[in-house]
């Protein structure tokens, strides 16, 4: 029953903003889940910011947040790098935001193209230039190297419409060297698991509300538990029709949801 959640897993850009913008509702919500005694997270595959950068943008929002309401998929990213890699070398195709993350986690990090190099990794860059390109395609092209990638999604919303995210910059990558990568965020099930492990609520107490089918909707059903899509983003009512990734609720808003929550 929708009335019986107490945590929510939310994406950012496109359910409950967009750019510096909140949608209309948000603040309700989040005053109604702090209500209840639940919890919410913020489960972004936006790598461009860290969890610090996070943390300041909420505050001007006015959202109650700390370090345990983000679980992004840089975090994710730098998670399951660490276990991997450890100290071995990893380059880097990312915002500034996003090294200093992986640096947080004492990763061997480079910009460089250096020989000792074991691993590829590209984020969701808005400072992206043709020079950071050249150099990760020379790398796949030339090297028997792994290749991460923060997320797939292909476009994230803002408030004049769309720009490419992650999963355009890895297609137009894979043009050129013929090779894919790992996606580690949503909708990977992991980001789901890491919440249920860090607050001990149950399966059956979580929702995961978003505004991508292939993303969000898909990491909520991947981790068993049930979703919500909201047509503020990138899903219309339309994409439902025919999709594989059918989301358990649908509410044009965020706003919709609180009151269906909260009334």
């Amino acid at each position: 029953m929708l009335k019986d959640k107490k945590l929510f897993l939310l994406d950012i850009d496109g359910t409950i903003a967009l750019d510096t913008t909140l949608i209309d509702g948000t603040l309700e919500f989040m005053d109604y889940v702090l209500s209840i005694g639940g919890k919410y997270i913020f489960i972004t595959n936006n790598s461009t910011k860290s969890i610090e950068d996070y943390i300041m943008k909420f505050d001007d929002f006015g959202i109650k947040v700390d370090k345990t309401s983000f679980v992004t998929s840089s975090y994710a990213t730098a998670i399951y790098l660490k276990e991997v890699y450890k100290d071995k070398k990893i380059f880097v195709l990312g915002t500034k935001s996003f090294i200093k993350e992986l640096k947080r986690f004492e990763l061997n990090i480079t910009e460089d193209k250096d020989e000792d190099i074991v691993c590829a990794v590209v984020g969701f860059d808005n400072e992206l230039n043709y020079k950071k390109i050249e150099d990760i395609c020379e790398l796949l092209s030339t090297r028997d190297i792994d290749y991460i990638a923060t997320n797939p999604d292909l476009v994230c919303p803002t408030s004049f419409g769309f720009v490419p995210d992650c999963g355009s910059i890895c297609e137009m990558i894979e043009n050129a060297v013929k090779k894919q990568p790992l996606y580690i965020g949503k909708p990977n099930k992991t980001i789901v698991e890491m919440c249920l492990e860090q607050t001990g609520f149950t399966k059956e107490q979580t929702l995961v509300i978003g505004d991508r089918l292939y993303t969000d909707i898909a990491c909520g059903i991947n981790g068993g538990v049930d979703t919500a899509v909201v047509f503020t983003g990138e899903a219309t009512k339309e994409d439902l029709k025919d999709t594989e990734f059918r989301p358990t609720y649908s509410f044009s808003t965020i706003k919709e949801l609180y009151e269906k929550l909260a009334f």
